[in-house]
Order: C-alpha cells, then sequence, then structure tokens
C-alpha cells in the first residue's frame, strides 16, 4: 500500500470505530451518554458529586454540549440537577432512580454482546487488536512529536 491508502484506510477505521454501537433495546443510551453516566457513578461510588463542567473535562466535550447533554437526559428522568448547599452558582449532575435500572440494564447489554464478539473472534485476535492499536497510537503520537520538532 501507498502512504496516502493508509492514511486514508486508517481515516476510514476511525470514522467506522467511531459509530461501534454496544447497545441495543428500546431505551438504548448513546455512548455519550453511557460515558456520561458512568462518570457520574464513579463519582457517587466514591460519596461525591460531579458538576457539569467536570464532566465535559472527562468526555472531552464543550460545556455547551454537556449542558445540551444534561438537559435532554433530565427531559428523560435519567439525570437531575441538584443545587449545592453552599454555593448557590453550583449544581451537581446526579443520577436519578430510574438512571440506576437503565445503567445496569444497558451494562448487562453490551457485556452481552462483547462477550459474543468474543466468542467468535476469540480473545487471542482481541488481544492482539488492541495491543496492535496501542502500538499504532504509540507510533502515531511519536511520529507526531518528530514531525512537530522538524
Amino acid at each position: 500500500m501507498r502512504i496516502n491508502d493508509y492514511l486514508i484506510k486508517l481515516i476510514e477505521i476511525i470514522k467506522e470505530m467511531e459509530e461501534v454501537d454496544f447497545f441495543v433495546g428500546n431505551n438504548k443510551l448513546t455512548t455519550t451518554e453511557f460515558r456520561l453516566l458512568r462518570e457520574i457513578l464513579i463519582e457517587e461510588e466514591r460519596g461525591e458529586k460531579i458538576i457539569s463542567s467536570e464532566l465535559a473535562r472527562r468526555l472531552g466535550i464543550t460545556r455547551s454540549a454537556i449542558s445540551q447533554l444534561v438537559s435532554k437526559l433530565e427531559e428523560r428522568n435519567i439525570v437531575e440537577r441538584v443545587a449545592s448547599a453552599t454555593d448557590k452558582k453550583i449544581a451537581y449532575v446526579c443520577f436519578t432512580d430510574y438512571a440506576l435500572r437503565l445503567f445496569d440494564e444497558q451494562c448487562k447489554v453490551s457485556n452481552e454482546i462483547m462477550n459474543r464478539v468474543v466468542q467468535k473472534m476469540g480473545e487471542e485476535k482481541l488481544d492482539a487488536l488492541i495491543a496492535g492499536y496501542n502500538e499504532f497510537a504509540m507510533a502515531l503520537s511519536d511520529a507526531r512529536k518528530e514531525v512537530e520538532e522538524a
């Protein structure tokens, strides 16, 4: 393959990987919604609460996008904004009871899908895929730094 062919093929793979969907069902969450709920759950398990700006940082999206996402999830009774008792400028994003059930359901479904993928491909091939990706990511990072420094 020529260098340009590699570039085009890798861009296509990245685009396809962004659209990978491990969720099915009527109430399914998007990958971003699932990631947002996971971050809230991590904090709740620590006995903490999380604000929108921290969710934006962790998910790598803008505060505006998080605000829209949280509003959408509030409409679906999945999260709620809870005002801070000590600072009126702060609102925490928290799970509703419905969100816990939905999140658990989505975890079970996505784990079942992944289990079937492992059965079809085998652990060895998946481990090789992940190792190959990690090697690619490292090589890409190194190459970018080299070109940037040149």
